[in-house]
This record gives structure tokens, C-alpha cells and sequence, in this order.
């Protein structure tokens, strides 16, 4: 049986489902979820931190999309231990993400729980939207950024150690300056957040294709979950203007793999179930 979180998208069928968000028209339509003793846990980062990642991650989706972020609602449990001070500390990391990223929080819904437990809705407006699903056999396969740091610091962080305010593990680093200018070069994308391996896994199943690699990567950096760099795929004739692109941003790009026919398996353990 493959992995459940597919078994379980599978029962709902319809043509918007399959990428990092759902086009309706001009709008994407994105959703995560950021949950405690999941994804985080309280002790190693601050409430203001928490809160403003649980943004980020989901205006990732937007950016590899080709989408700015318009509106968001957010959904929250929070223990009823809390007091208005750690109110503040929430709302100062939401409002932080949308002030930087030049949109609205419009609504949403709280409920009290044992735990801290966050759900975003982002609304974004694209003109020209980057799918998964137009991948073609010849493309250059690259990602923005490097790979493996995510993983190395949540290691320390699950044996009692502690990590640099700066890690991408608590701030992670949004690449939308880029991918926005690059977009007409690109033909299909989307974020790192379940590690590579496990991403280029959903590209090859949707796209019916393989990669060829052509450097070796640890599983480190191939099982390195929540990095939120760009994952895309486009034509070799692009490559200079891409370099380029990526340089005037000051962001590493590494061209990894030509696209083959074929397919290919994620090799590290599913995050979701």
C-alpha cells in the first residue's frame, strides 16, 4: 500500500488537488498545519518564533506557485493556561509575517486544548501559476538554497541540545524575489518540505518520469524535511539565465538531475503517518 497521507488525499478527486495549493481562477488556495510535539515543541523555540513559522510555511506554497499571499485565516487551539502576554507573543509572529509579506488576516476560530495546535488558510493571486505536473523529460532538475542543515539541527534539538536563533529550522528562508523573476523560466515546482527524496518522489508519480542524477547526495540532505527551498525542474537552455537570476538574489542554486523516463522512489521515511 503506498504511504497513507496519498491513500487518504486519493479519496477526494477533482482537479485542483496535487499541487501546493488549488487554483480557482486567479486565487491559490493553500492550507498547513503547525502542531505541537509535531512539528515544534514549546521549549525550543519562543511563541512569537512558532507563530511566525507556522506563516511561513504556508506562504512557501504560495511563492513556489507563482502566487502572492492576499489574505489568511488562521485556526488555532490554545492551552488555557496561557496568559495574555503569550496571547501577545502569537499575534505579534503572525502579524510580523503578514506585515512583511503584504497581506490581510482576515478571520479564522480558536478553541482551547492541552496542546498548541496551528492551522493557516492563505489566499494568494497569481497571474501565471507554476504547477507540479509539467515536468518533461530532458529538463534540468535544481533547488535554491542547500540542503541537510534542517535536519542536522533537529537532531540536536531531539537529543536535549540547542540550535542557532538563525537555523532554517526556526526561520526558514523564502526564496520569493527569486522564483517570481524565474517563473517564466520554469516549467514545474514546488517546495522542499517533506524532504527531497520524498518530493521528487511526487513529481515523478505525477509526471510519470524518473531522474537521472548526476552528483551524490546523502541521506542527510536527501531526507531533510522543512528546508522550504524551491524544487523545480526547466529546460538546459534556461540554465544561464537561472544562474544569473539566482546570483543577482544571492541564493546557491545546484542543478542535480536531467529528467528521464521512468520513476523514481522516495527512499526515506514518510513524515505524515
Amino acid at each position: 500500500m503506498r504511504d497513507k497521507e496519498s491513500y487518504f488525499i486519493s479519496q477526494f478527486h477533482n482537479q485542483h488537488i496535487g499541487d501546493d495549493g488549488a487554483v480557482i481562477g486567479n486565487q491559490v488556495y493553500s492550507k498547513d498545519l503547525f502542531c505541537e510535539n509535531i512539528h515544534f515543541k514549546r521549549k525550543w523555540m519562543s511563541l512569537h518564533e512558532i507563530a511566525y513559522k507556522s506563516m511561513l510555511v504556508n506562504i512557501s506554497d504560495a511563492i513556489v506557485m507563482n502566487a502572492k499571499p492576499q489574505y489568511a485565516l488562521i485556526g488555532i487551539q490554545i492551552p488555557s493556561t496561557f496568559s495574555t502576554t503569550e496571547f501577545d507573543a502569537l499575534s505579534s509572529g503572525f502579524l510580523k509575517a503578514a506585515k512583511e509579506y503584504n497581506f490581510e488576516i482576515i478571520g479564522g476560530d480558536t478553541v482551547s486544548g492541552e496542546l498548541l495546535n496551528i492551522s493557516i488558510t492563505l489566499i494568494s493571486q497569481t497571474a501565471q501559476p507554476l504547477f507540479r505536473n509539467n515536468v518533461h523529460v530532458g529538463d534540468l532538475v535544481a533547488f535554491t538554497g542547500s540542503l541537510g542543515e534542517v535536519k542536522k539541527d533537529l537532531d540536536r534539538l531531539l537529543k536535549g541540545g540547542s540550535i542557532d536563533k538563525k537555523s532554517k529550522f526556526i526561520k526558514p528562508k523564502l526564496r520569493g524575489d527569486f522564483l517570481y523573476e524565474a517563473a517564466p523560466y520554469i516549467h514545474a515546482c514546488m517546495d522542499i518540505s517533506d524532504g527531497l527524496s520524498k518530493d521528487l518522489s511526487r513529481l515523478s508519480e505525477i509526471n510519470h518520469v524518473g531522474f537521472a542524477f548526476n552528483r551524490n547526495f546523502s541521506k542527510d540532505i536527501l531526507c531533510s524535511g522543512e528546508e522550504y527551498e524551491i524544487l523545480f525542474t526547466f529546460d538546459a537552455k534556461n540554465l544561464d539565465i537561472l544562474q544569473k537570476l539566482a546570483q543577482k538574489h544571492h541564493i546557491p542554486l545546484t542543478p542535480f538531475a536531467t529528467v528521464t523516463e521512468g520513476i523514481y522512489h522516495n527512499m526515506c521515511p514518510e513524515n505524515h503517518f
